[in-house]
């Protein structure tokens, strides 16, 4: 099957091209959705047989390269177009082609009747066809054309509405932020060439070839100037301060891309990037610390933010912000593996929560518009009430809210739970791991919190809409509801594959089977972070993972307590509350005013720039010398045209006048 692995990327690539060039003519949803989705699945069914194989392998045999052709070849610089099979690629087709397909079904429902329903499954494809081309590339270049794949993507997907101005400023937002992280990687890219050649004659970009020689790198110096560079790269695809604004404002996309770009595509892009590239980053200790830092920073800075949301997919999109915020903190403690489980799990249940929030925003659409209501079927408080009418949405959107809140037994319990004791008991960072540790806790209480304060609002209580819409309130067709049951069903299961040690220790020794099959990719950063770390080996005591694991499963009991009593048992204290404290209300509520913020340094000083050389430049200079130009021969024009009369008489005596000013030039010079 490895020999066929470039079917996966091509099997996209032509529903791109045939919806692209035939999608209008053809004009039946079923078809172009169908086809849509019948390639990605094609994808789905190669990536399956392509992983089965792969674990079939020994542990070193778990790598193949498939070069289809040399792409660029210029001096000693050589790009192919080739793809890499490991564990971790293999994971991540898994993912992106099997949540995608999902996603591709569930649109084929909730599109249904939209403008433009070609072109979204156009765009739909390119997305997923950009981002296996990322996770498979065998190359740094070829990862950066996928990179930026999904970039242009996220632009056409998020700004589809753009007859709306806030879709075409939210895809302006993304598309503007994440040129200024490409421009990181690319830096990174250059860099990391320029130093492999110049100090070892090693000139490649290749994956394999680059991990092979990490030996060479030196410990920090120049390996903290590339990983900068790639981590800054990393803060703008998968949104991390400060790069993380875009993101919230990508829901003004349709909510099935909503859940593509947050559950298994691009914002997962720089957490692959920095696994793909573990045998640089653990070389740089600064580094390191960085990512987890402003990983930890970021999980529990969205998160806040979150609290105070009343749109239900924005409350999501905070969310999805702060999770990634636990990926990048595991990467930073050295847990690559924690940190790409987590990866996986939060795109069961994230998208399940995204489509799951789809089904209820159509509902919701559907009955107001029976009443002609113009009430935002976004709003949470609109809602109330609506498990009885959409049992199947909720009970799967209860199922994937319990899984992110990191509940005993739930996918998300393991992944989280993994990533906090890890960064407690990793001797990496020495005495800040106790900060990071805590910093992830009380992020995790804020998840607990906000997720079901979200939940409550939405299925619990009162039903707030106008009476006579509460009638029209129904549960969505089975072609949205498939979807959800299958991400539930992950989003409970989809744990069990990486259960800790110490839990698989009670159970007669159950291996966490996930660490095991990731091995290959990160054992030499492991044994070289063992090698630099040998003499501050930290021995914890398994007392103390159950201890910690017991207080973080508490800190989001307490969470979920506290939204219970808010919102179930008294309602009225969350009014009583923002009267009381309006202006820390105020600042949660927007965002901390980050977007203003940024504004006021960058946004419009930029613009004052730009019409300051346009007004100098533009109109002073070009205008003022085209438009001069024009005058002068304007004026020369309006002299001119006086001579021309049209009487005979008067251009006989100009010919006379002429004859005898040259007759007298020649006699009188």
């Amino acid at each position: 099957m490895f020999e066929y692995v470039w079917l996966i990327p091509l099997f996209p690539l032509l529903g791109v091209v045939i919806n692209g060039l035939f999608g209008k003519k053809i004009k039946n949803e079923t078809v172009i959705g169908g086809l849509g989705a019948l390639m990605v699945f094609s994808s789905f069914l190669v990536s399956c047989g392509i992983f089965i194989e792969l674990l079939s392998r020994g542990a070193e045999e778990r790598a193949f390269e498939k070069v289809l052709f040399t792409w660029i070849k210029s001096g000693t610089f050589k790009a192919d177009i080739g793809f890499l099979i490991d564990p971790l690629s293999a994971l991540m087709i898994m993912v992106v082609t099997g949540v995608g397909f999902l996603i591709h079904v569930y649109s084929i429902g909730y599109m249904h009747g939209e403008e433009g329903f070609y072109r979204y499954f156009t765009y739909l494809n390119l997305f997923t066809f950009s981002m296996l081309l990322l996770v498979l590339g065998n190359n740094l270049l070829l990862m950066f054309v996928g990179w930026e794949g999904v970039g242009l993507c996220s632009y056409l997907l998020i700004g589809y509405y753009f007859h709306k101005k806030s879709a075409g400023d939210a895809g302006k937002k993304a598309f503007v932020m994440n040129r200024v992280g490409d421009f990181g990687f690319l830096l990174g890219l250059f860099t990391m060439y320029w130093y492999f050649g110049h100090t070892h004659n090693v000139w490649t970009i290749n994956f394999r070839e680059l991990a092979a020689n990490a030996h060479l790198l030196p410990v920090g110096g120049v390996v903290t100037v590339i990983t900068l560079c790639f981590f800054l790269g990393a803060t703008g695809k998968s949104a991390q301060i400060p790069l993380y604004t875009w993101l919230p404002d990508a829901m003004e996309g349709p909510t099935p891309v909503s859940a593509l770009i947050h559950a298994a595509t691009m914002v997962t892009a720089g957490v692959y990037m920095i696994g793909r590239m573990n045998f640089v980053y653990i070389r740089s200790h600064e580094t390191m610390m960085i990512v987890a830092i402003v990983g930890a920073a970021t999980a529990i800075f969205a998160a806040s933010i979150g609290t105070a949301q009343n749109d239900i997919k924005r409350v999501l999109a905070y969310s999805t912000v702060s999770q990634l915020g636990f990926m990048f903190l595991a990467m930073g403690v050295g847990a690559f593996t924690a940190g790409i489980f987590h990866l996986m799990t939060h795109a069961f249940f994230k998208a399940c929560l995204f489509l799951g929030s789809g089904s209820v925003i159509h509902a919701m659409h559907h009955a107001l518009h029976h009443i002609h209501s113009h009430d935002d079927p976004q709003d949470m408080r609109n809602m109330g009430g609506l498990k009885s009418a959409m049992p199947i949405t909720f009970l799967t959107f209860l199922v994937s809210t319990i899984a992110i809140a990191g509940i005993p037994g739930f996918s998300g319990f393991f992944s989280k739970d993994e990533i906090l004791w890890q960064a407690f008991a990793n001797p990496l960072h020495g005495d800040l791991n106790l900060i990071l540790w805590a910093t992830g806790a009380i992020a995790a209480g804020f998840t607990a919190f906000y997720m079901f304060r979200l939940v409550f609002m939405t299925f619990f209580g009162e039903c707030r809409i106008k009476e006579k819409a509460k009638s029209h309130l129904h549960e969505s067709p089975f072609v949205i509801t498939l979807p959800l049951i299958v991400l539930g069903v992950l989003a409970i299961v989809g744990g069990y594959v990486g259960i800790p040690k110490v839990i698989g220790e009670v159970f007669g020794g159950v291996p966490n089977l996930f660490e095991h099959y990731l091995e290959p990719v990160f054992k030499g950063s492991h044994e070289f972070m063992a090698q630099q770390l040998h003499h501050a080996e930290g021995h914890h005591s398994a007392a103390l993972e159950w201890g910690l694991m017991a207080t973080s499963v508490v800190i989001a009991l307490v969470g979920i307590s506290i939204a219970f009593f808010l919102y179930i048992v008294s309602p009225s204290i969350p009014a009583k509350f923002t009267a009381a404290f309006p202006r820390l209300h105020r600042a949660v509520y927007n965002k901390w005013y980050i977007d203003e913020l940024y504004d006021f340094l960058f946004v419009n000083p930029c613009k004052a720039l730009g019409n300051f050389l346009w007004k100098g430049f533009d109109v002073l200079v070009v205008d003022g010398i085209v438009n001069g130009v024009a005058a002068v021969v304007k004026g020369i024009g309006s002299v001119l045209r006086n001579i021309q009369t049209g009487y005979v008489h008067n251009y006989a005596i100009s010919m006379a006048l002429g004859v005898v000013v040259i007759v007298a030039f020649y006699l009188f010079r």
